[in-house]
């Protein structure tokens, strides 16, 4: 089957079923064998060593679609199948305009749109793409796999919660403005262990700073969307200036966190589970086996960066 995937968490989770996609997007960077593949998508805004305020600004100012879809590369491949999404406005080609492109190609592909919005609809995607792509048993397979280390999980953080309770924690998936976590983020901090009340029930969402420190987190994690873990570090500085900041819980403990925001965590791929033991290595670090995030987490104090474990 020739599958085009327009979005790098479907692009993951096909690879990891044994398929590999005739085309992909431009943000689709994982595993190694995707680069070299045709790419069907592109953006006018420069992402590349801008700070998490230019990215932002350079959205703004954008007039129009922030994505764009090459119907004539799409046409050229003769896909089998399209997969797209409809979670996020932001994040890849509007899926009204991908579906006005599959329409109008000649045989039509079949379209699927992914649009999970909780922790349990990611891991329902796996098997929902298997049987799109015909590959039902790998994908019972990996979904057996994710459920168990799931499983392991939850274990270890009943026994932390009843060791240490659930700390307050805030998940940031953007620092310029800050930006709290939505969709699966309030799922994962409470299977890790941690109050997940400060995080939305839907979408991310932006959140004043006063609020913020408000809520007073004892864990912070910073884990701005597609920033990789250099990168959030330094977007950590963007907080940093900002009143209150030496007075939060977290930072008089040193219990702040920059992640790999463009692997883990914003990501609705099979990787999810990877970025819940992250996740869970943030909130109760103590109970925490060796991350499997390797370097792609790290704890910061109000001076300098610290080994995370």
């Amino acid at each position: 089957m020739r599958v085009a995937s327009l979005l790098p968490s479907a692009t993951e989770t096909l690879f990891a079923l044994g398929v590999e996609p005739v085309g992909v997007s431009h943000s689709c960077d994982h595993p190694p064998a995707v680069h070299g593949l045709l790419t069907l998508t592109s953006t006018v805004v420069d992402h590349e060593g801008r700070s998490a305020g230019e990215v932002d600004a350079q959205m703004r100012s954008v007039e129009g679609a922030v994505y764009d879809l090459a119907v004539d590369r799409l046409a050229d491949l003769e896909a089998d199948l399209v997969v797209t999404q409809a979670t996020c406005d932001v994040c890849a080609v509007d899926a009204s305009e991908v579906r006005a492109a599959v329409a109008s190609l000649d045989p039509e592909p079949e379209l699927v749109t992914l649009d999970p919005h909780s922790f349990a609809d990611v891991l329902g995607d796996v098997e929902r793409l298997g049987a799109a792509v015909e590959k039902r048993a790998a994908a019972a397979a990996v979904s057996s796999r994710l459920s168990a280390r799931v499983d392991r999980l939850r274990k270890r953080a009943t026994d932390a919660v009843a060791d240490a309770g659930r700390p307050r924690t805030a998940v940031l998936d953007w620092t310029d403005p800050p930006i709290r976590a939505g969709h699966w983020v309030r799922d994962m901090v409470d299977i890790a262990g941690g109050d997940p009340s400060f995080q939305p029930a839907g979408a991310s969402e932006p959140v004043a700073w006063a609020d913020v420190c408000a809520y007073d987190p004892e864990v912070l994690v910073v884990v701005p969307c597609g920033f990789e873990l250099d990168r959030a570090v330094e977007a950590v500085a963007d907080l940093r200036g900002r009143p209150g900041w030496s007075d939060l819980t977290a930072v008089a403990n040193d219990r702040v966190y920059a992640v790999d925001g463009n692997a883990l965590v914003n990501r609705p791929s099979h990787r999810l589970v990877a970025s819940l033991e992250a996740v869970f290595g943030c909130v109760h670090p103590e109970h925490a086996e060796t991350t499997t995030a390797g370097r792609r987490v790290e704890r910061i104090d109000g001076r300098r960066s610290v080994d995370p474990r």
